[in-house]
């Protein structure tokens, strides 16, 4: 559960499709999804965290993403733990015991894995509302809120805040079903960096005596 929302809250970043319900919602996010598919390549630092009020949990991690179409680079170095996907084949690099495991993509269970389509899920599941506006260091942002119409996802709300001078998603909040809350908060973004298809495939040969696990 922890690892497919460490991966799947970075996918709040940058693609959005149309949301089906809440005209105010639709037509913010609709503006949203212009701007940010029109780039070649997002590339964005990020600030993850996750707490558990229940068990006392507060964790926080700097991470990196990189996107290009459906390919995309997470890096979580506080964490020990790279991803890469090329669109087709799935890299889960761990430090820790110096392990990659590779798998397809079709063959992963849940949307939320792939940030690349994050968005696109509440198309099929998720209706949205506009909550207004909020300050927050300086910045007006707009908040809008996705929640589930089916129990096919492990979230019961998505929580937006969209920044109204860029219109670029600022930070978001899952609130799993599992008690625990998954945040991000984008820090930095660079857009239309010039990234080759290979940047995007795991290169083994780096990793010295790595361990491989194939699961194609």
């Amino acid at each position: 559960m922890k690892r497919i929302f460490f991966i799947g809250i970075i996918g709040l970043i940058p693609f959005l499709a149309v949301a089906q319900n809440g005209s105010q919602a639709k037509q913010i996010l609709n503006e949203v999804s212009e701007k940010t598919q029109s780039y070649n390549t997002i590339s964005a630092s990020f600030i993850f965290s996750m707490d558990n009020e229940e068990m006392e949990i507060h964790e926080k991690n700097e991470g990196s993403i990189q996107l290009k179409g459906q390919r995309y680079v997470v890096d979580l170095p506080d964490v020990g733990m790279k991803v890469y996907s090329d669109g087709e084949t799935l890299w889960n690099y761990m430090e820790d015991g110096n392990q990659v495991t590779i798998s397809n993509i079709e063959d992963n269970s849940s949307e939320l894995m792939d940030p690349s389509s994050i968005f696109s899920i509440y198309e099929k599941g998720f209706e949205s509302k506009y909550i207004g506006e909020k300050q927050n260091r300086g910045k007006t942002l707009y908040q809008i809120e996705l929640y589930p119409d089916t129990d096919a996802h492990d979230v019961s709300k998505i929580v937006l805040f969209i920044d109204k001078s860029n219109m670029m998603i600022n930070s978001a909040v899952l609130h799993g079903t599992d008690g625990n809350l998954y945040g991000i908060e984008v820090t930095q973004m660079n857009i239309d960096t010039e990234l080759t298809d290979d940047y995007f495939v795991f290169d083994a040969s780096n990793y010295g005596d790595i361990e491989i696990i194939d699961f194609r």
